[in-house]
């Protein structure tokens, strides 16, 4: 967003307070960036930003799958960026013990970092470990740190644990304006996963376009139906996200068509979305089988390559 044009350099001697200098080495601050972005269009106003916010309540989203790989914290991460940058107000809560969120945000997550694990186990308030991201304004971090890898055995014995983040979650947007919340979801269905779908309003999907990614989405969909019919009867999928698509591959290609299809059909009520996702892997089993017959073939002489 800061490269220098020529455009740029023609209007440089009508900004006020700006060199030539200053525009070469892209050291300008906002209002003279601003100005300069205002009278290359001709004095037009800024574009208006395609986000909103999502009315009265908070959407807290739940980024899970039941696969390691396939793109959950990167989702996270940069939707939320981008909602930060829009203006919005956008809260990120890593619930993985490798803390890659806390990471790609630029928030310290060592040891003695307060983080989800005081959260969790010594009912810390939320806003007592919640951090500023130096990556955009609006944007917090509650950060996970290595402690968290062993909070599920300690969770187990407590009272309502899977309902220690929805309290946490609560108590904090009585007092804080968010927009936004994000959960980055471990690659496994615990207790972490458990309450951050007791917590959130709506489920996103990252499913890599490949066929063992599918399988850990089945027992998935069965954890979900599990919490919405027990814990949290508001919760929904959101969207399914295909992640790593790679267009060389009839792999991708049969799993991203699979999804749409079928996600059409259970929108229309077709179907139930544990059918839907059964359905999916079924198919492209079929494909699968398909790649290794034809492996087989080419192997024992009997097709070219």
């Amino acid at each position: 967003k800061d490269t220098i044009t020529a455009d740029t350099q023609r209007e440089v001697g009508s900004v006020e307070g700006v060199t030539g200098v200053q525009v070469s080495l892209g050291v300008m601050n906002d209002e003279q960036k601003a100005e300069l972005r205002r009278r290359l269009r001709g004095g037009a106003a800024e574009p208006v930003v395609p986000f909103t916010q999502p009315g009265n309540l908070t959407r807290v989203y739940a980024v899970t799958s039941g696969k390691g790989g396939v793109g959950k914290t990167s989702t996270t991460v940069n939707v939320a960026a981008a909602l930060a940058e829009a203006g919005l107000h956008v809260m990120v809560i890593d619930a993985d013990s490798q803390g890659n969120a806390s990471t790609a945000l630029g928030i310290p997550h060592g040891e003695g970092t307060a983080s989800m694990y005081e959260v969790l186990l010594d009912d810390m308030r939320l806003e007592d470990a919640v951090v500023r991201s130096p990556e955009a304004e609006g944007l917090f971090v509650l950060p996970a740190t290595i402690d968290l890898a062993g909070a599920e055995l300690e969770l187990v014995s407590k009272v309502a644990r899977e309902q220690k983040l929805l309290k946490a979650l609560r108590e904090y947007l009585a007092d804080h304006d968010v927009d936004y919340v994000f959960f980055d979801c471990p690659p496994s269905l615990g207790l972490l996963t458990v309450n951050a779908l007791v917590a959130a309003t709506d489920i996103l999907i990252p499913i890599q376009c490949e066929y063992y990614a599918l399988e850990g989405v089945t027992q998935l969909m069965r954890t979900i139906q599990l919490v919405g019919g027990e814990l949290n009867p508001n919760l929904r999928l959101w969207a399914v996200l295909l992640t790593m698509f790679d267009g060389r591959t009839k792999l991708s290609a049969q799993v991203a068509d699979e999804v749409r299809k079928l996600a059409e059909e259970s929108n229309k009520g077709a179907m139930e979305v544990a059918q839907l996702v059964g359905k999916i892997v079924e198919n492209t089993a079929g494909a699968v089988e398909g790649i290794r017959q034809s492996g087989a073939e080419v192997e024992n002489g009997v097709a070219d390559v």
